[in-house]
């Protein structure tokens, strides 16, 4: 076509766009002649980072967050659905050039991803993100880890890629909430892990784009695992998300083009899915800008992120009433988000899942007040039957406050009042816990962290020698090395 009639029928299109009702925002954002649309600018973006870019701060995070869901993984490696996923990912015969965690056998980049993400992701004690939307940016881990591994990378190409997928998971969940409607969060990890892997290739620009056109568009997930009963898809979700980005990139190295343009197309990620957005790659973190990694949180209990501080106000306001069987009511303020993803549906009020029970807010505080803790055990069959528990749990009321809601995303508040047989009433608000954006962790934080987790199943030794790696991951030649120390024996 000549550049002229080109021009014309861009002009065209985005004339047709108005009269058919597209939002203006939509409507400018509809690349016209030198103008990239936002596919490519990530994938410009992500072709420019380089270490070089990043700050000690930034490298820090990167490797405390490694750590962390790398120990997440490792103590989930005995559960069912992990089990599948590792089941599933060897069925090749072990062969490949990517680590399952927790074993010395390797598979395929995009099977090592899927069943590693299964694994850091089951217990919901992960790291968690909270823009417009919430997720858990540390689930594009295991798609760096096993691209790193396949391409033979430094423990800084390891570094760079994971600082790049928390920047684009976390910027698009800045842009748009899609939860509400009726979309799932890990649709944001597609182009993050796409790219990330996309980066350990050294591709260039245009097959970054294309990988992140294929990501998106065959593999939208639905917000139905968030909601009513939430089946063991809940924390493989992510995990299959960081899955198709990998195979998206491996696709894209090899020549293959996907639809485009996959936001702004007429059938495209914002008619479809979110709703117009703008995003600025300009602003992304690099050369004195701050990077998102900084602003996520890490999980002090295994639990929704949003349940967090009900847990520790639960804790408190038992504390305060004494006798548990005094208390005749129970009031849980939290924000909108906390309401819509923890104590709307009626589920959530008599779980028969773990993952049902550890993403309501009625069961965790109740447990958390019960017990004066929440742990992996608190999802047992069980504690999840318990009659108790359950008579106690009718007590309970969730409110949508408008108040909690003023102070997310920022801070992710609970208010949680009691009343006793003899009128008095305790109450306790928390803001946020040791692990929040607002008070994060530090190193001897995450190491305590990371060897409650791994050290029943790999020992002490095991876990000092797999730390020693992680501390020093930027001076090692191999980001495979962080492996070798996980190995579960017997």
């Amino acid at each position: 076509m000549h550049r002229r009639h080109f021009i014309a029928s861009l002009g065209a299109l985005a004339a047709s766009a108005a009269a058919a009702g597209v939002a203006p925002a939509l409507a400018q954002s509809l690349p016209g002649a030198g103008q990239r649309n936002l596919a490519q600018r990530l994938a410009a973006y992500a072709a420019a980072l380089r270490y070089e870019d990043l700050d000690d701060t930034t490298v820090e995070l990167a490797k405390t967050h490694l750590a962390d869901a790398l120990g997440c993984g490792v103590a989930a490696f005995a559960e069912k659905p992990v089990k599948i996923a590792r089941t599933v990912a060897l069925a090749q015969g072990g062969n490949g050039t990517a680590t399952v965690l927790g074993t010395r056998l390797r598979t395929s980049p995009d099977l090592a991803t899927f069943a590693n993400g299964a694994a850091m992701r089951y217990y919901d004690l992960n790291d968690v993100y909270a823009g417009k939307e919430i997720g858990h940016p540390s689930d594009n881990m295991s798609a760096c880890l096993a691209q790193a591994e396949a391409m033979g990378a430094s423990g800084r190409d390891l570094i760079v890629a994971v600082v790049l997928a928390y920047e684009i998971d976390c910027r698009l969940m800045d842009a748009a909430s899609i939860s509400q409607h009726g979309w799932d969060h890990p649709n944001f990890s597609l182009p993050a892990a796409a790219l990330a892997a996309g980066k350990l290739m050294k591709l260039d620009e245009a097959r970054l784009t294309e990988s992140v056109n294929l990501a998106i568009n065959g593999h939208l997930a639905l917000n139905q695992t968030r909601v009513q009963t939430i089946s063991n898809w809940k924390g493989l979700a992510d995990a299959d998300a960081a899955r198709n980005g990998v195979f998206a990139a491996a696709l894209a190295r090899e020549g293959l083009t996907g639809p485009s343009p996959i936001f702004e197309g007429d059938a495209g990620f914002f008619k479809q899915v979110s709703g117009p957005f703008t995003l600025d790659t300009n602003t992304f973190g690099g050369r004195g800008r701050p990077f998102r990694i900084r602003d996520c949180s890490v999980k002090f209990y295994p639990a929704q992120a949003l349940t967090q501080t009900a847990i520790a106000a639960g804790i408190d306001v038992a504390q305060q009433a004494g006798d548990i069987s005094r208390i005749t009511a129970v009031e849980i303020r939290t924000s909108h988000e906390g309401y819509f993803s923890a104590g709307m549906d009626a589920e959530k009020w008599a779980p028969e899942t773990s993952g049902t029970a550890d993403h309501s807010l009625p069961y965790v505080t109740a447990k958390a007040m019960f017990d004066r803790d929440i742990g992996v055990a608190s999802y047992s069959n069980a504690a999840l039957h318990d009659p108790k528990l359950r008579s106690f749990m009718k007590k309970i009321r969730v409110i949508d406050d408008p108040e909690m809601t003023k102070l997310y995303p920022k801070y992710y508040a609970t208010v949680v009042s009691v009343t006793r047989d003899d009128g008095q009433v305790f109450s306790k608000q928390v803001d946020d816990i040791p692990g929040s954006a607002t008070r994060p962790m530090q190193r001897a934080d995450f190491e305590k962290k990371f060897r409650k987790n791994v050290e029943p199943l790999i020992g002490s030794a095991s876990a000092g020698e797999a730390l020693g790696v992680l501390w020093d991951l930027e001076r090692r030649n191999r980001a495979s090395d962080v492996f070798s120390p996980l190995v579960i024996r017997g």
